[in-house]
């Protein structure tokens, strides 16, 4: 993260965003504000909180991608919520600081893949020696390799060999029996949903009630390595090290992206559904000003997480947010409407673009499609309009439009087409115009 500078950062996010600037500036100073304050003496920095942005915006703009792409950039944990999952506490449903625990599952991964990667080299030696000594059980080696007169020298060999057969994959379709171990938890209490359940009565079933289960199966060679693999990393691994650098990794870099906010504004009634819209926003208050979490693998402070909300804004307005929420969120940018050059751009210059992705989908049966320039200007054109006149679902409306497109092409990939198939303008004419033109007929297809 030390070397991206908000430009970089912009940058890189405009690989697969298009527009949005304002947006795209804004997370962009978020982030790098994170690793100034990492600079800073203790003192200071802990009087630093970061700067949570409010994004106002239609939906189909870019507001998750930009959050969800941004967290991968940096290698930060992130996780997606949305407001409308909650429920004010004292009511059936999702409490608001399921977040931060899914957070921190989140950054477990991140940090266990680290670990992973660096005792990989030893895990796979111990592997294949398990492998090897599997091996040697299930089947008389020595009238299938050279053999020798001493007995050490005999096994000696033998093990070397098996491990050339195994690294060049002649064995990888062998079948063998191992030894599977699994933890299980009996039915009681695997039965409550362990998620909903209270923090300590979960660790405390896992330690007391859960139980180890083996038995043997038969499976190929190329399977038990990867079991072996996964089962050596587990005992290398030290993980009430990892425990602690992904707490640590949560408290310091951690994102939340909560969706449909708006949806939780209170329009100012004193019954009905506004209550419980208050009461979220009271209960994710504490958890946005800072607040002290206790999750499965110990406490965790929410202060200096990085909290993006989202809304469309539609109907209520940023205001209608309790007072204290909305201070808690400081900058506030606007996404704009995606115009029909937008979508042009959409289509085509982002890495993961859509005309790219159907291209690459098709080329595995041996169809080479090709896009004219003013057949993607008319899909882009059909997209605006029945934006325009139906529900407006920003960049989302190309995917059905596309699917729509190309329904009949890859449904006869397989079979009839080959070669190159060219998508002319009036292709496009004639599979969609009859369908953008009835406006209930594109409201059911499109």
């Amino acid at each position: 993260m030390q070397q991206l500078t908000p430009t970089q950062i912009v940058a890189e996010l405009d690989k697969y965003i298009v527009g949005q600037e304002a947006a795209k500036r804004a997370v962009a100073v978020a982030l790098r504000n994170r690793w100034r304050r990492q600079q800073l003496p203790p003192e200071i920095r802990a009087e630093i909180g970061p700067k949570n942005i409010l994004m106002i915006g239609p939906t189909g703009v870019g507001k998750t991608e930009i959050a969800r792409r941004l967290a991968r950039l940096t290698g930060s944990p992130f996780v997606k919520v949305e407001a409308t999952k909650f429920t004010e506490v004292g009511y059936v449903g999702r409490d608001v600081e399921s977040m931060v625990r899914d957070l921190v599952d989140n950054a477990i991964s991140i940090v266990y893949s680290e670990y992973r990667e660096k005792v990989k080299e030893e895990a796979e030696k111990r592997a294949e020696n398990r492998l090897i000594d599997v091996l040697l059980k299930s089947g008389d080696w020595e009238a299938e390799l050279d053999s020798a007169s001493e007995e050490k020298t005999r096994k000696n060999r033998v093990r070397t060999q098996l491990r050339q057969l195994l690294r060049s994959g002649v064995l990888d379709d062998r079948i063998v029996e191992v030894t599977v171990e699994k933890k299980e938890l009996p039915f009681f209490v695997s039965g409550m949903g362990l998620e909903q359940i209270d923090i300590d009565f979960q660790s405390w079933a896992e330690k007391f009630f859960s139980s180890k289960r083996a038995r043997r199966r038969e499976m190929t060679v190329a399977e038990a390595r990867r079991l072996f693999f996964d089962e050596e990393v587990e005992a290398l691994v030290d993980k009430d090290e990892i425990e602690s650098k992904a707490i640590e990794l949560t408290e310091n870099s951690g994102i939340i992206f909560i969706d449909e906010i708006d949806k939780i504004a209170s329009t100012g009634s004193v019954h009905g559904p506004d209550v419980s819209r208050e009461g979220v926003q009271r209960d994710l208050l504490p958890i946005v000003e800072g607040t002290t979490v206790k999750t499965r693998y110990g406490y965790v402070r929410t202060d200096h997480i990085l909290f993006i909300a989202a809304g469309a804004f539609h109907r209520a307005k940023p205001s209608d947010l309790m007072p204290e929420l909305q201070g808690r969120f400081p900058i506030r940018v606007e996404l704009t409407d995606l115009t029909k050059a937008d979508f042009v751009r959409i289509l085509t210059e982002p890495e993961n673009a859509l005309v790219k992705q159907y291209q690459a989908l098709l080329r595995s049966e041996n169809v080479e499609l090709i896009f004219q320039q003013d057949a993607i200007e008319l899909i882009a054109e059909f997209a605006y309009r029945v934006n325009q006149t139906t529900q407006n679902i920003g960049a989302r409306r190309l995917y059905t439009v596309m699917e729509k497109l190309l329904e009949e092409v890859s449904f006869n990939a397989p079979d009839n087409v080959r070669g190159e198939v060219v998508i002319t303008s009036d292709y496009v004419r004639s599979k969609l115009s009859d369908i953008v033109k009835d406006e209930d007929l594109s409201r059911f297809i499109l």
